[in-house]
């Protein structure tokens, strides 16, 4: 999993401020609400990179159609105790095969880490208080993999020791 600081990150939010009419010529690696993207979808260039930022209480199929032209999707987590954008990572992962990059949002927490990866996530932008080295060191306990498939790994430990 990649930490992303978000003062030196390549993809940039559009803002509110923003005129969703101006977002086809925003810079590339753009990243855009989903009102945003309903209002520009037919003018994006095909070549220009987005990415599209989603609530955790959107429905992840009210997307499937144009997930391959999406670089990048970041799911927000509103609390740390909501957990309903993990299912929507494992949505995109498993259901929908989306390839591009999955980022977490918003509350954070390093505990988090190794639900987010094996749901699906590649990248999270931690909140400010968290440390990144405990977070990297997280991510080293179950280095030997977990007994129950994921979306790394779908099989079980004892049908992968059978092999």
């Amino acid at each position: 999993m990649k930490f992303i600081d978000p003062n030196h990150d390549r993809w940039h939010e559009v803002t509110a401020d923003d005129s969703t009419v101006a977002v086809p010529a925003a810079e590339p690696w753009s990243i855009v609400t989903l009102a945003q993207w309903q209002t520009v979808r037919g003018s994006w260039p095909a070549e220009a990179a987005v990415g599209l930022v989603v609530e955790n209480d959107v429905d992840i199929e009210s997307i499937a159609a144009d997930l391959p032209r999406f670089a990048l999707v970041s799911l927000r987590f509103p609390k740390w105790t909501d957990g309903r954008a993990y299912s929507q990572a494992r949505l995109l992962r498993a259901r929908f095969r989306f390839a591009g990059e999955i980022r977490a949002t918003g509350e954070v927490l390093i505990d988090m880490l190794p639900l987010l990866a094996r749901t699906g996530f590649d990248a999270a932008v931690l909140r400010a208080d968290q440390s990144l080295a405990s977070a990297r060191r997280v991510l080293g306990f179950f280095a030997q993999g977990y007994y129950q498939g994921d979306v790394i790994e779908p099989r079980p430990r004892f049908v992968r020791a059978a092999t």
